[in-house]
């Protein structure tokens, strides 16, 4: 598949993102890429993700840039998922637009694809839909600010213990790397919480029919269901799961992949009742929560997502390092990314030692029902 590439300037947005030809990067203007997944199955996410930090971006550069006037252009490249393509994104936006720092890739087997090389070559990227275990442990210009499964997938656990769970399957996409390693997360959270694994089936990410899988899992009648994968898959699940008759004894878990409206939109009545764990919610009663939500509708017609959530963040934080380095310099951007801190949609935005964010609190439950996402009571 052929590549996608755009740039973002400050001129060129008021209609929206679009493909424009690529121009020579003014001296006044500090260079950022993005990859993102924005073509085939998986793009919902690099998509928001695209929405999110293009409409801070957006803000930063109405409100006077960075470094005392100078604008942030943001070219953003399409990897379409594939990790050959995300590797030759970062070789570009390195080589040939001279970026200060990279944001993204989406999929979690991007960034460890990429990452060794982006590291090498001493330019921070940062992952904003990344939670793989050791992510920011491939080097120090590793970073991410989407909170670890491992932080998330147990209070969804715990939820559903509170409700009387005892037992559970989990069922994962082991062609996956974001996937399998959701299962992991799930699986040590589980025992570590006490309940009982009584099943562990897998399927392939492109897979259609889980029947098997799930027939014999309805034998064992677990109390809950734990599905790691992507939002289509796991919507897939979730359809025959209720054609087989699962119904609401069964309380079905999701890891980060099922948090996207993009769930309830595929699967309808047969997401109602799953729940996953999550650092956002829309309805967040906070000032800063608010003014996104009202200006990402401004901009695109809708409302946004946790994942264009944690990118809008990430540019306003990437901003204020980049204002903290007090130069367009990739190293002294790494040392000051290390020691801003911001007060954003997502609350309190800083990084740990090991480059993740620094803050677990606020860790919500949601619960789907009628296709929306509310708090789990």
């Amino acid at each position: 598949m052929k590549r996608r590439s755009f740039t973002l300037m400050a001129a060129a947005s008021v209609l929206g993102v679009g493909v424009l030809p690529r121009i020579s990067l003014a001296a006044d203007t500090i260079p950022v890429g993005s990859i993102e997944v924005l073509t085939g199955p998986v793009s919902p996410y690099g998509i928001a993700i695209r929405d999110g930090e293009t409409l801070a971006l957006e803000e930063i550069n109405a409100a006077g840039g960075v470094l005392g006037g100078k604008k942030i252009a943001l070219t953003v490249e399409d990897s379409a998922a594939n990790k050959d393509q995300a590797i030759n994104a970062a070789r570009k936006l390195i080589g040939r637009d001279k970026v200060v720092a990279i944001i993204g890739p989406t999929l979690s087997a991007e960034y460890f694809a990429l990452a060794p090389m982006t590291n090498q070559r001493k330019v921070p990227v940062i992952g904003t839909s990344i939670t793989s275990i050791g992510a920011t442990d491939i080097g120090p210009f590793c970073f991410r600010t989407s909170l670890p499964e491992a932080d998330v997938i147990p209070a969804a656990l715990r939820k559903a213990m509170a409700r009387g769970a005892k037992t559970i399957a989990l069922l994962y996409a082991n062609d996956d790397l974001f996937s399998k390693s959701s299962y992991d997360q799930m699986k040590v959270a589980a025992e570590t919480a006490g309940l009982k694994i009584i099943d562990i089936e897998t399927f392939a990410t492109k897979d259609t029919d889980f029947s098997a899988q799930l027939t014999k899992v309805k034998g064992l009648k677990p109390d809950a269901i734990g599905i790691a994968a992507l939002v289509e898959p796991t919507a897939g699940v979730l359809l025959q799961a209720r054609q087989l008759g699962f119904g609401a004894e069964t309380q079905f878990l999701g890891g980060n992949g099922a948090n996207s409206p993009r769930l309830g939109e595929i699967a309808g009545a047969a997401a109602d009742g799953i729940m996953v764990g999550s650092p956002w919610f829309i309805a967040k009663d906070t000032p800063q929560n608010k003014a996104f939500i009202a200006a990402f509708n401004r901009k695109y017609g809708k409302n946004p997502d946790q994942f264009a959530a944690q990118a809008y963040d990430t540019m306003h934080l990437l901003a204020r390092a980049i204002d903290k380095a007090g130069a367009a310099d990739p190293l002294k951007i790494r040392d000051a990314l290390m020691q801003v801190k911001q007060d954003g949609v997502m609350g309190p935005l800083s990084f740990n030692a090991k480059r993740d964010p620094a803050s677990a609190e606020g860790v919500l439950v949601l619960e789907m029902h009628a296709g929306k996402f509310s708090i789990a009571p």
